[in-house]
């Protein structure tokens, strides 16, 4: 017979073991979730200072307010309250370049710079700013976004984005990736001629990468923070409905127009 090899979880007749451990005797009541994700991810369990960084990530992605990711959720409850996993996987599969996707988009750009650097990283701010600098002008040339720029609501700031920072400093674990980031929220205004927030996403991103998880796996971590606000969204619309109210707003307030072809002006 084939035969499978996995850390992960496995079973016997009378034990469950997971990453080498007994999930009854070691795991459970002794290792908290986000400590757990990031383990079963890297494969070595976090250091308590990766723990909080970690655990600071999923809560700034968990949840965001009514963004589509909640709404169409919602709907989709309202449609098929039966199904709440189609909910929670119908809000996940919003996961894209503009929400949530972010997370893996800086992570990415970030490592594309720092995977062109010759030798050492820059030893001083002023050397982050330079690498930065042109890291900019080259997307800016190219007509590329900058993945973790701006923010639809937080224009003057993402308070997440201090925050992170911080608890990362805290640890130690403020890395290249971080590096880099902040060094592009100070050198950007000099090649857009206008000040963008660096947003919580992005942010995000960065501090996993300087965790040293695995860049395809960024925006895993992302819709695994949503999942838990996803179901929050849901456990509001049980007590507190919105739903049908947004449903009908569109369907009681849609405007019948001729089809459009390719020779009619947009209205």
């Amino acid at each position: 017979m084939p035969e499978y090899p996995t850390a992960l979880g496995a079973s016997s007749l009378d034990r469950i073991t997971l990453l080498g451990q007994d999930l009854a005797a070691d795991v459970m009541g002794e290792v908290g979730f986000g400590e757990l994700a990031f383990w079963l991810a890297a494969q070595r369990r976090p250091t308590p200072g990766e723990t909080r960084v970690f655990e600071a990530v999923l809560a700034a992605l968990a949840d965001h307010g009514f963004t589509p990711t909640a709404i169409i959720t919602r709907l989709t409850y309202l449609s098929a309250p039966d199904s709440v996993q189609g909910a929670l996987a119908a809000g996940l599969l919003g996961g894209g370049s503009r929400f949530l996707g972010v997370t893996e988009d800086c992570g990415r750009f970030l490592h594309e710079v720092l995977s062109g650097v010759q030798g050492e990283y820059p030893a001083d701010g002023a050397g982050w700013d330079e690498l930065a600098l042109a890291a900019v002008r080259a997307r800016r040339e190219a007509g590329t976004h900058l993945p973790g720029l701006g923010h639809h609501v937080h224009k003057l700031g993402d308070p997440r984005t201090p925050r992170l920072f911080r608890i990362a400093s805290e640890e130690g674990l403020f890395g290249p990736y971080l590096s880099l980031f902040a060094a592009v929220g100070r050198v950007h205004p000099r090649v857009l001629g206008r000040t963008l927030p660096l947003n919580g996403a992005g942010v995000c991103g960065a501090a996993l990468a300087d965790l040293g998880l695995p860049l395809e796996l960024l925006r895993a971590f992302a819709l695994l923070a949503r999942t838990a606000g996803l179901i929050g969204q849901l456990a509001e619309e049980l007590h507190n409905p919105v739903a049908n109210d947004i449903f009908l707003s569109v369907d009681l307030n849609n405007r019948p127009v001729p089809p459009r072809s390719d020779d009619t002006p947009a209205a």
